[in-house]
């Protein structure tokens, strides 16, 4: 996805940090030219002071949008992934690890939510970051309850897993 992105973008830095942001944040372009947050508008003025750009680039990285139908396809369809629990999990009395790994490596997930799972503790969110989007991406999973301080050894054994925490 990002390749076709960049391509299109590539000569204008402030455009690929408007697409980055729609897109890390769930938001999508409608076929009028707004951008939305589900169904709440999100102003060009707002959108533009989050990133740091003028607003003339929100409105020109959305006609470079609208104007590009395999474009549009990715950002007329976006929607945001919902709440990140990641903040409020101590509050709410749920566990929490995260992982940093080498993204080109597959079955993390499935062998950390395979770890959890055979301690009898059920997951309720498992987020990945995009390693396209962030410098550092992280697996974040959420529990039902705490997380054992002794699986930390485990979860380092999983291969390409670079560090873990446990809160």
């Amino acid at each position: 996805m990002w390749e076709k992105i960049m391509r299109k973008f590539d000569k204008y830095p402030a455009r690929i940090s408007v697409a980055r942001k729609i897109v890390k944040l769930g938001l999508r372009v409608d076929q009028n030219g707004k951008v939305y947050c589900e169904d709440v508008e999100i102003s060009d003025v707002a959108l533009a002071r989050a990133i740091n750009v003028d607003r003339r680039s929100i409105k020109s990285t959305v006609e470079v949008i609208l104007a590009d139908e395999e474009l549009f396809e990715i950002f007329g369809n976006i929607s945001p992934a919902g709440a990140l629990l990641k903040n409020i999990a101590k509050n709410l009395e749920f566990g929490m690890v995260e992982i940093e790994a080498y993204a080109d490596n597959p079955g993390i997930l499935s062998q950390a939510a395979e770890l959890i799972s055979s301690h009898n503790i059920s997951i309720r969110q498992a987020h990945a970051g995009d390693p396209e989007l962030e410098e550092v991406p992280k697996l974040t999973i959420i529990t039902e309850k705490s997380i054992p301080g002794e699986l930390l050894s485990k979860f380092l054994e999983i291969k390409g897993v670079q560090k873990v925490s446990i809160y």
